[in-house]
Order: structure tokens, then C-alpha cells, then sequence
């Protein structure tokens, strides 16, 4: 069980990380160019927070199954049981709130160019965020045990 979800969960991460480059690059270009908001952007940012949200799902399993999560004595002082206990979890938390509330603010704005710039600050913290915990966990954004 536990690899299938591994396997799953790092599959997951490149969907993500499309989707929310997609919303990013387009939000901003829309932002700056004073275009509208359109069927396509908010479909965009509906499937970014769908494979956000089942990242969490997957996430919050693994965390419960996972050899690396340990709570005891040693998680603080061991840096590979303290980014999988306490770190990851964190960082991924914020991140998945922070694409959150910027699809749930766009809903609430009427203003096109707001709603832009909405997506793309939210959206880019949530990416630096994301990459910052990538890098931390040693393994590099293109995963070598993908499959």
C-alpha cells in the first residue's frame, strides 16, 4: 500500500506543479495586459485546486503510514524525521491554503483584473512554498524512484 501511495503522491506533485505554473504564467499575463476572466481561467484554477486537494488526501494517508513520521525523542534533532514529521506537512499545509482561499476569493470578486492578480500572488506564494519544500526533502523536483 504504502508504495502505491509514494508512487501516487510524487505523480501528483507534476500535475501540480503544470496546473499552478498555468495559472501563474496566464494570471499574470492577464493581470498586466488588463484582459478578462474567463470560462478557461476558472476552469484552470478549479482543476489546480481538485489535484490540490487530492494531494492533500494522498498526503494525509501517507503521513499516517509512512516510515519517515515518527513522533518521539529524536524527530527534532534527526533532519530527515523532522522535514517528514513537522516540515513537509507544514509547508504543504500553507500551500494548499493558499491556493485555496485564491479560488475561493476569485469567486467573491467582480473586478476581471483583480481576480488576475488574485490568482497569481496567491498562487505564487504557494509555488515558492512548494518548491522551498521539494528542495528541503534532498530529492530534487524530478524525482529518480518515480517508478
Amino acid at each position: 500500500m504504502y508504495p502505491g501511495l509514494l508512487h501516487t503522491h510524487t505523480l501528483l506533485r507534476y500535475f501540480i506543479l503544470l496546473a499552478l505554473i498555468a495559472v501563474i504564467v496566464i494570471s499574470l499575463n492577464k493581470w498586466l495586459g488588463k484582459k478578462p476572466y474567463t470560462n478557461f481561467d476558472n476552469k484552470l484554477s478549479l482543476y489546480l485546486l481538485i489535484f490540490t486537494h487530492l494531494q492533500l488526501v494522498v498526503g494525509l494517508i501517507l503521513y499516517f503510514v509512512s516510515p519517515n513520521v515518527k513522533f518521539n525523542e529524536y524527530t527534532m534533532k534527526d533532519s530527515t524525521l523532522r522535514y517528514w514529521s513537522v516540515e513537509h506537512i507544514f509547508l504543504m499545509l500553507v500551500a494548499i491554503t493558499l491556493i485555496t482561499v485564491a479560488r475561493i476569493g476569485v469567486k467573491k470578486i467582480s473586478v476581471d483584473t483583480l481576480k488576475h492578480k488574485r490568482l497569481f500572488i496567491f498562487n505564487g506564494v504557494a509555488l515558492l512554498l512548494i518548491l522551498v519544500s521539494i528542495y528541503m526533502s534532498g530529492r530534487g523536483i524530478l524525482h529518480k524512484n518515480l517508478f
